[in-house]
């Protein structure tokens, strides 16, 4: 996998790699600036290799959710000059998804070079759950190429017709991220070695239940942090103040702390919190306090692990030979409330194994935090995609590869 020697000499010829260039930008039209070029970076190495192998590389992709239409805000053209730079050449643009301007640009490229087409979400197609215009768009995709590289690891739990109905139409083959995507993942989910610990953060225990459901029965500790916390910390009656709260998930946290219990899986939570009277916003000072995790104020919220749990959270990844982190510890944009997701980070780079980030906040937070991302086993570009591969799920974009 990641092999492109199944497509033969792609010198000359047309090469669609669908990458994952979903990144964050400030500003507002045509004046848009990219915070974080991670996915990017992370999308070179398969188009310099397909380019320096003499193809023609036409690069599809997605930023944002546009309805379906052309939206300026979120145009990829910033990317493209973007990609051009990292790529040290002229990278053309399409301004469109199939038609004229994407047509006349990929039949303008010489062997070796690169262009981006306009947002594939421009195009209704993209995303249609109706078969048959999804089917309509792909047509169009595939006659702009002779053969596919999927490479947007971030899509391939869609089933996209940039990710899926375009495989069925072209001679195709895994992209490098992807391939190291799934190697990466497998080695999480088949014999991982131990200890194997799992961070789970972010808001919601409900984009988790999967994951922790499939994990439960593989890791050896689960520690819980971030927004999620809260739901966890309720179940087992305390009071969280104005803290996030699901309680349509009170009784499953409840089913999970038992069955944690009964099988010998360490479920660690925080024993305090830093809490705030309102969430970080606009030019408000933050007013940051520790208190004990079963002592939040009627009129605070939850921001963050507190500094014992953070060491606590440290301690417990010290011997691991395994780690999965996905979703920060708190709301680590403002640095008040930054210190717990530092940590965890901190922890992960001196991991005696493999460490994996995976993903969507988490590595938006390695970088935000200003770490360096050679000191971690694997960044992810993909959290949904991550997260599904582990609650066991097909991904359609990968299962189509290997049919």
């Amino acid at each position: 996998m990641g092999d492109y020697s199944s497509l033969g000499d792609v010198a000359g010829k047309r090469v669609l790699v669908r990458s994952d260039l979903n990144v964050p930008l400030d500003g507002t039209p045509p004046a848009m600036r990219i915070t974080d070029d991670g996915r990017i970076r992370a999308s070179v190495p398969t188009i310099r290799a397909l380019a320096e192998a003499g193809a023609r590389v036409v690069v599809v992709a997605h930023l944002g959710r546009p309805k379906g239409a052309p939206d300026e805000r979120y145009s990829l053209r910033p990317v493209a000059a973007r990609l051009g730079e990292l790529l040290g050449q002229d990278v053309a643009f399409a301004s469109d998804t199939v038609g004229e301007s994407a047509q006349s640009v990929v039949a303008g490229l010489a062997d070796g070079q690169v262009a981006v087409l306009e947002n594939v979400r421009f195009n209704p197609g993209e995303t249609s759950k109706d078969e048959s215009e999804r089917a309509a768009f792909a047509d169009q995709l595939a006659s702009l190429a002779d053969a596919f590289v999927s490479d947007g690891f971030g899509v391939v739990h869609r089933k996209q017709a940039s990710v899926y109905d375009v495989a069925q139409r072209l001679p195709h083959a895994m992209g490098a991220l992807v391939a190291t995507e799934v190697d990466v993942l497998r080695r999480l989910t088949e014999d991982p070695a131990r200890p194997y610990v799992v961070v789970l953060g972010g808001s919601k225990v409900s984009d988790k239940l999967g994951v922790i459901d499939n994990l439960l029965g593989k890791a050896d500790r689960l520690l819980i942090g971030g927004g999620m916390v809260f739901t966890f910390l309720a179940a087992q009656g305390h009071e969280v103040g104005k803290s996030l709260l699901e309680q349509d998930q009170l009784d499953i946290c409840r089913s999970y702390l038992a069955r944690a219990a009964s099988t010998g899986v360490e479920i660690l939570l925080p024993t305090d919190i830093v809490v705030d009277t309102r969430f970080p916003s606009g030019d408000a000072t933050p007013h940051p306090r520790v208190v004990p995790a079963t002592q939040i104020p009627a009129d605070s919220l939850g921001l963050d692990i507190g500094p014992e749990s953070a060491a606590a959270f440290a301690a417990a990844l010290a011997d691991a030979r395994t780690v999965f982190w996905n979703g920060p510890m708190g709301v680590f944009e403002v640095d008040a409330f930054a210190d717990g997701t530092r940590t965890v980070a901190e922890a992960l780079t001196k991991v005696d194994g493999l460490s994996v980030v995976g993903g969507g906040d988490s590595a938006a937070a390695v970088r935000t935090l200003g770490f360096d991302e050679a000191a971690f086993g694997h960044i992810s570009t993909g959290g949904g995609a991550s997260l599904e591969y582990l609650e066991g799920k097909q991904l359609p974009g990968i299962q189509v590869l290997e049919d």
